[in-house]
């Protein structure tokens, strides 16, 4: 007999197998065919020159040689099953880097950051704020959130919201003497953009109206800096409608109009394919996902 190990797909199709004293039972918990089953038995069984199995009116018993095999692998597969485990549990803990657009992180993350904290006390949160991802998970970074469209290839990539551009302002705004009671009357304010002019070209467009000028007002880096200049009554901005939230459900900002923008991109939660179970990146990606999932629904509730 071959010195080398047997085909480490067919001893754990036989410790299934042998388990379950059933092909059947095997291939549904493997999620594979009957008919895989009993081909990656019968290599094995050539592998070894040993007949494993028998069949007796029409039910399925181990050898005594199968039987012996069986009861000595068992407790490699409890073993490899226990070492995971521990690993993953190991995982749990320690820190894990976080790398994020500063917009998300100041407006969405860090304002929810203690949730996950209490949940989770021993894992420790570093967040690695970047201006533009290079949408690379280099060695330094655990997970990351992304924008874009959520082609990246080789890491998983989850949608966090569906995004859409509103149009806000402060309060303070009809303080000013200027109407905005039309859309019209946007052409007496200031337009506060983000990155360019073409979200409001956009909006414009989408609402069928021309002749406003979208070339005034300043020009902003981050959208954490076009909110905070509409909350300070320097103008009407589109921003974000999950980062606008927390201001407009305090009153800080208001929605003079009703009309939309969905935005061409979207935030995504992204790691590695290969890390997706490990404990902290798992609990991280789940609370981002559950809170997210929480505040659109709440959305949804407060709009019956």
């Amino acid at each position: 007999m071959a010195s080398k190990l047997p085909p480490l797909n067919a001893l754990r199709v036989f410790e299934a197998a042998a388990r379950q004293l059933s092909f059947t039972r095997a291939a549904d918990e493997l999620f594979v065919t009957q008919a895989a089953v009993s081909h990656q038995i019968k290599a094995l069984e050539e592998f070894i020159g040993i007949k494993l199995f028998m069949r007796k009116n029409r039910s399925l018993f181990l050898t005594e040689e199968g039987q012996s095999y069986y009861l000595d692998i068992k407790d490699v597969f409890n073993l490899i099953k226990e070492s995971t485990e521990k690993l993953l549990a190991r995982g749990e803990k320690g820190a894990i880097t976080v790398s994020v657009q500063a917009s998300f992180a100041i407006q969405w993350l860090v304002p929810r950051l203690k949730a996950f904290s209490l949940l989770h006390p021993d894992i420790d949160v570093r967040i690695k704020a970047v201006d533009q991802p290079d949408n690379l998970l280099t060695e330094d970074i655990d997970i990351a959130i992304y924008y874009g469209h959520g082609s990246w290839g080789d890491v998983n990539a989850v949608k966090l919201h569906q995004e859409y551009l509103i149009p806000v302002c402060s309060p303070l705004i009809f303080s000013s003497g200027k109407p905005l009671k039309r859309i019209e009357d946007l052409a007496n304010h200031t337009l506060l953009h983000y990155k360019s002019r073409e979200d409001w070209k956009r909006w414009f467009k989408k609402v069928g109206l021309k002749g406003i000028d979208v070339n005034n007002g300043p020009i902003f880096s981050h959208s954490a800096m076009v909110v905070q200049a509409a909350i300070h009554g320097q103008g009407v901005a589109l921003a974000h409608s999950a980062f606008a939230k927390p201001d407009i459900d305090s009153g800080r900002l208001i929605c003079p109009f009703n009309e939309i923008l969905v935005s061409k991109n979207s935030h995504y939660i992204v790691c590695r394919e290969h890390q997706l179970e490990l404990g902290k990146i798992s609990a991280f990606r789940d609370w981002v996902l559950s809170t997210v999932a929480q505040e659109q629904e709440e959305d949804l509730y407060d709009n019956d």
